[in-house]
């Protein structure tokens, strides 16, 4: 509060209200005071009747003072200038600004000056701003006005405030054979009460579709995997899990792909207390650009199970990550499990870079179980370089028939 001259100035923060809490007494029904508390307690308008041991209460209360503001909420100010003379005040014009680490904003509605104050009037202004940096905020209020014999004055006040951070976010990426992407993020809530997770989603960049994979469909409805009332206690922390995949445009320009730091940033939305919403976005997400060597291989197509002693047919995708042709040729080399259908040693051509092909081949496995699809070799004629790949994939090995018959 500042008094000047003839202008009082007050400056409040805007925040819902709480629950009221209320400390219960009691004791055993053979100590001296019996049933008085109880009885107390059921008198009391602020329990909740029925449950009065219980510390939530029925009615809300007023803030008693400013309180935490968090990175991604609103702040919300009420300003009011009153005059406190006799006298007519002119040309008033007030000012609020915020001052960052980084920069000082606008935040009044109004730039333009009131023309006069008669006395016992005021003049009332609400300032809002989502808040984008942690740290320490300035909240500075300014007001100038001219009196009645032609006197400019100015006064201003200062209200500073720390934002904290509400959520501690930590991304984990997984690179799959594939061109495939896996986002883990784990969030904690680092506040000192529960949030009501609105919304967790992850923008992707240009070259990437994103899949939700917290979602558990049943009965044709998808249901959260963390239940309907999507609650994140104070210090608790959620997993969430994205599948990214290369649009088809970009999917096909191995060069590309290969090189893509950049996939996208998260949108977070969360309430507390009573509907008071949160927003924070991540900045852009970068991972470690996988390195696949010259020739990349991947699969393609590959059943999961397969039966013993029987052929079965796997798509091979061979892709030329060099800045240079290649001329290749496949070999094919049995392990004692993993037998090849097939010519070993055959042309593939050449392979420009940036490029790729298709190649099928044929398997078989004699022993079951699990087992490891490897054995082929890839030589570059031009370098007379050879390419091993072991453990390319695995598949399930079974017998047809009974155990007796194998």
């Amino acid at each position: 509060l500042t008094v000047n001259m003839s202008l009082y100035f007050t400056v409040m923060r805007l925040t819902k209200p709480t629950l009221f809490t209320n400390l219960p007494a009691t004791c055993e029904d053979r100590d001296l005071p019996g049933d008085l508390f109880g009885q107390l307690m059921r008198q009391d308008p602020s329990t909740i009747k029925g449950a009065e041991t219980l510390m939530l209460g029925e009615m809300l209360t007023l803030p008693q003072n400013f309180g935490n503001i968090f990175l991604g909420e609103t702040f919300s100010s009420y300003i009011s200038v009153h005059n406190d003379s006799s006298q007519v005040v002119k040309d008033i014009l007030v000012k609020a600004d915020l001052q960052t680490s980084s920069q000082r904003l606008n935040l009044s509605a109004s730039n333009s000056a009131v023309a006069e104050l008669k006395p016992e009037c005021c003049i009332d202004d609400v300032i809002h701003h989502e808040v984008k940096e942690i740290g320490t905020h300035i909240l500075v209020c300014a007001v100038s006005y001219t009196t009645q014999q032609g006197e400019k004055l100015y006064f201003r006040k200062f209200f500073k405030f720390q934002v904290l951070k509400p959520l501690d976010v930590k991304t984990k990426f997984y690179n799959a054979e594939t061109d495939e992407v896996f986002l883990e993020a784990q969030i904690q809530n680092i506040t000192t009460s529960p949030m009501f997770m609105e919304k967790v989603s992850l923008e992707p960049s240009m070259m990437y579709n994103v899949t939700e994979l917290n979602m558990v469909t049943q009965a044709d409805k998808g249901e959260s995997t963390f239940g309907k009332m999507s609650y994140l206690q104070p210090m608790d922390t959620r997993q969430y899990l994205y599948c990214l995949k290369p649009k088809p445009e970009y999917a096909e320009k191995a060069g590309i792909i290969k090189g893509v730091t950049v996939i996208g940033k998260l949108d977070i939305v969360w309430k507390t207390n009573l509907g008071e919403r949160g927003r924070l976005q991540t900045s852009q997400l970068q991972r470690m650009a996988p390195g696949y060597g010259d020739i990349r291989l991947s699969l393609d197509l590959i059943p999961d199970t397969v039966n013993l002693e029987e052929p079965f047919d796997i798509i091979c995708k061979i892709t030329n990550c060099s800045e240079r042709t290649m001329d290749l040729v496949l070999e094919m080399c049995n392990t004692s499990s993993i037998h090849w259908c097939g010519i070993s040693g055959r042309q593939l051509g050449k392979l420009s870079p940036g490029a790729f092909l298709s190649l099928p081949l044929t398997v078989l496995s004699s022993v079951q179980g699990l087992q490891s699809i490897s054995g082929l070799r890839l030589t570059d004629t031009f370098l007379k370089r050879t390419y091993e790949y072991d453990d390319i994939a695995q598949v399930c090995v079974v017998c047809p028939f009974t155990s007796n018959e194998c």
